[in-house]
């Protein structure tokens, strides 16, 4: 059902980051929502979330919206 969230967010990620190699993105179906797990390596984490979370809280408003089309909620987990 959610076609392309995953590769969505990793194809945002690795546009983010100095290590695109180390952008790791697993998805977790639940009964009515699912988690997008985003790992990177540890230089780069500062660079996902962005300043005051911005970048993060724009990603999550793009799941969002794109969960809207689907009927799903979507959430971002940024990973240590």
């Amino acid at each position: 059902m959610a076609v392309g969230m995953k590769e969505l967010v990793e194809e945002i990620a690795r546009a983010l980051v100095d290590n695109p190699d180390d952008v790791n993105v697993r998805e977790v179906e639940g009964e009515q929502a699912t988690m997008i797990e985003l790992r990177v390596a540890d230089a780069d984490r500062g660079k996902v979330i962005g300043k005051q979370g911005r970048t993060a809280r724009s990603i999550r408003a793009l799941l969002g919206a794109a969960g809207m089309k689907h009927n799903r909620r979507f959430t971002l987990e940024i990973l240590e």
